[in-house]
């Protein structure tokens, strides 16, 4: 789980690219601020708002991408009749609440917010999202226990705070460094950040050659790794039949071209698990070149999420019980 993964500009609307633009500039303004209060010595303000939200069409920009530039905002899609959502929206709530600040859950009701539920490509519920400075970062599906929730949100967090200097809101509980102070910003490697920006930008073809040059330099940087991984994932898809490719898939399991652009669609959908599920059954189906085309594609989106996510843990365990 990364936030560059996250963006998903012609993939996924969020509420208009310009929108989360806006919201990654005043993730920036935030984090100035917080450093200039540090300076100067001063406390961070109380927090303000509630920590849970129920969410609309109509207030999604404000509620969820606007306020992305504060705090990561998770977003819960459930419904009434839905009895796993039951199980986990309280745990959630819980959970916004203890972390004071360093999340905002943002609950939207998926039969009354049928558009949204679309655009987010949400095919069964419950399924739980995060949006960090305008980005969408999948989060998981299916109600999970409170021990699984504290991880995925922890590393939620880690994850803003490290990759866009968020920390929560003003005055949150554990916010910025001890004491309140907070972390020194640290510049952002040009040559990275041109890549950055060609993705965001939706020139995938840019920002992949951007990252190749990166890694030619620096065969080992991780970030450059992820960022071209992630731009390879969204020029594959990007003029793709979505239904075409799932009708394809549906009829022939052996058909492997098809899986793998299955699995691509449901990563960028944000259904990590299905993708991986597909491929490793997919491996489990094939033999020679072919088992070993879909093995290659399977880790190639294990780096677009990602080596310290725990699906792609339980995954590689999945694949390695299929090939030995």
């Amino acid at each position: 789980m990364q936030p560059r993964n996250m963006s998903m500009r012609g993939v996924v609307d969020l509420a208009a690219v310009k929108a989360a633009g806006e919201a990654a500039q005043k993730a920036e303004q935030a984090r100035a601020e917080r450093a200039r209060r540090a300076d100067a010595g001063e406390a961070p303000p109380a927090v303000q708002g509630s920590l849970v939200v129920d969410v609309t069409e109509e207030t999604f920009e404000a509620e969820v991408v606007q306020r992305s530039a504060e705090a990561p905002v998770v977003v819960d899609f459930w419904a009434e009749w839905c009895g796993p959502c039951k199980q986990l929206s309280p745990i959630l709530e819980r959970l916004a609440e203890e972390y004071a600040g360093r999340f905002v859950l943002a609950k939207i009701d998926v039969d009354a917010n049928q558009m949204l539920a679309a655009q987010f490509g949400i095919q069964s519920i419950p399924s739980v999202m995060a949006v960090v400075a305008g980005q969408l970062v999948p989060l998981f599906q299916g109600a999970v226990n409170e021990a699984q929730a504290r991880q995925y949100l922890d590393q939620l967090v880690l994850v803003a705070e490290q990759r866009f200097g968020i920390t929560g809101l003003a005055g949150a509980s554990g916010a910025g460094e001890p004491g309140g102070a907070a972390a020194p910003a640290v510049p952002e490697d040009p040559t990275l950040a041109a890549a950055h920006d060609a993705l965001d930008r939706g020139d995938l073809g840019g920002a992949i050659q951007a990252y190749r040059n990166v890694l030619s330099d620096r065969p080992g940087n991780e970030e450059a790794k992820l960022g071209l991984a992630q731009a390879e994932l969204l020029q594959r898809v990007q003029d793709l039949d979505p239904q075409a490719v799932r009708k394809a898939a549906a009829e022939d399991p052996k058909d492997v071209g098809a899986q793998l652009d299955a699995a691509d669609l449901d990563l960028v959908g944000g259904h990590v698990e299905d993708a991986f599920g597909r491929l490793v059954d997919t491996v489990g189906r094939t033999a020679g070149e072919d088992r070993d085309r879909v093995r290659v594609h399977l880790l190639g989106l294990f780096e677009v999420i990602g080596s310290d996510d725990p699906r792609v843990g339980r995954a590689r365990t999945a694949l390695a019980r299929v090939l030995f």
